[in-house]
């Protein structure tokens, strides 16, 4: 089985064809849209490791863009004592949800 590690929105994945996975926001991508990775760092297939320095020549990871969302909100407080001094925030991380077709 192929998989590779692709680096997108400042991180690292390990991904297999057919993963659904999340990644930081892709701008300017609709549902249904084909999207290709060619920040690929390393493939693997089978018991054959190619390794990028630091990416692997003519490796492209091909997907298909699932949907854009935002991710639950996480709640931030910050509390200052003596000072009655409170702050609560929230936060939704867009992300879009992509599943992988092809690792070439």
């Amino acid at each position: 089985m192929k998989s590779a590690v692709i680096k997108t929105g400042g991180k690292q994945y390990l991904v297999r064809e057919g993963d659904t996975l999340r990644v930081e926001k892709l701008a300017e991508v609709k549902v249904g849209d084909k999207v290709n990775f060619d920040q690929v760092l390393m493939t693997i297939e089978d018991d054959k490791i190619n390794l990028g320095k630091p990416l692997v020549e003519k490796a492209v990871v091909s997907a298909v863009v699932q949907e854009q969302d935002r991710a639950r909100k996480i709640t931030i407080v910050k509390f200052k004592p003596k000072t009655r001094e409170r702050n609560k925030r929230g936060h939704r991380q867009p992300y879009t949800a992509i599943t992988i077709e092809k690792i070439n």
